[in-house]
């Protein structure tokens, strides 16, 4: 007999809590269908995937959120309580997306999501540039400010001061920049103000940059890529280029500069790095370039990242 992947929860105050069986209507048949199964299935990958574009262990997410760690494994097995099964039948009843149920956003903001379902893909391109600021990024040849994305541990800090100092422009470590306007740390910040109140300071901290009217060379933090308003911002006012390098280089540095912010205390660090750098992949693929440092002499990643601004910029030069 297949597992039925409906399963309640009587751990505590902190799980999601479940519904019983007396909340289906009279005549409703149980386990769930197959639909179901695959909809727990399709939950559990986009938590899972949510988690990893934040950076976020489980431990992290559990003491974030105030949900039993055990819980939040289970609903990424695909094994989420009866109540959201019940909320998604509730949706399908009602004709509505389960997003419009759970939204507490106003009817207009419902209404605004209802006409983008609807829209064609070309449609949803004129939209995006319109929200962006009305006009796509210039493809003139005079790049002034590059930014290094990336997934921590690729080299982004290392190899951005290195190339700004042969260049003779600036440069700027984003989180740094971050750290010197607020006046805490990082860490300070995000056990003050949490992801959400950090990503806002970094979307701030990105436009403060860009009105800067001369060349930069700028390093962000790996999770840049996590927030969509700061990312196409990104994208838009700077030359994007992803220094990459494999799994266990990223590991091997982090663990040199002895930083293992967010897997610090994890055994399956090597896992929650490689299921982090999947779950960014094609969002860092989105820049203009890419410098790959894998197996690389740190020398021959700086000449690699040089040719990609030559290439982009005929206004900065090696002097």
């Amino acid at each position: 007999m297949p597992r039925s992947k409906i399963a309640p929860q009587h751990s505590g105050a902190d799980d999601a809590g479940s519904t019983p069986p007396a909340a289906l209507a009279p005549g409703a048949s149980f386990p769930a269908a197959a639909s179901d199964e695959a909809y727990l299935d399709g939950l559990g990958h986009r938590v899972r995937r949510i988690r990893a574009l934040r950076g976020m262990s489980r431990k992290v997410l559990a003491q974030e959120s105030g949900i039993s760690e055990r819980y939040i494994a289970q609903l990424e097995g695909g094994e989420g309580n009866l109540s959201i099964i019940l909320l998604r039948r509730i949706a399908q009843a009602t004709g509505v997306p389960v997003e419009d149920i759970v939204s507490d956003a106003d009817d207009a903001s419902a209404a605004l999501r209802e006409l983008l379902r609807h829209a064609s893909p070309e449609r949803l391109v004129e939209i995006r540039k319109l929200l962006q600021g009305g006009q796509p990024k210039t493809s003139a040849p005079e790049v002034r400010r590059i930014a290094l994305i990336g997934l921590r541990g690729a080299g982004k800090s290392t190899l951005g001061q290195m190339a700004a100092e042969r260049l003779g422009v600036d440069f700027i470590e984003l989180n740094r920049d971050i750290e010197t306007e607020r006046g805490f740390s990082v860490t300070e910040i995000f056990k003050l103000y949490g992801q959400e109140g950090y990503r806002r300071m970094e979307f701030a901290a990105l436009k403060r940059i860009a009105s800067r009217n001369r060349p930069m060379i700028v390093a962000t933090g790996g999770g840049v890529v996590a927030e969509a308003s700061s990312f196409e911002y990104l994208l838009k006012h700077f030359y994007t280029i992803w220094v990459k390098a494999l799994p266990e280089e990223h590991m091997q540095r982090v663990r040199k500069q002895g930083d293992l912010r967010p897997m610090a205390n994890n055994r399956a660090a090597m896992k929650e790095l490689v299921t982090i750098l999947e779950s960014r992949a094609p969002l860092y693929g989105r820049a203009d370039a890419v410098v790959d440092t894998s197996n690389k002499p740190i020398e021959e990643s700086l000449e690699d990242l040089l040719a990609c601004i030559r290439s982009a910029s005929h206004t900065i030069s090696v002097s």
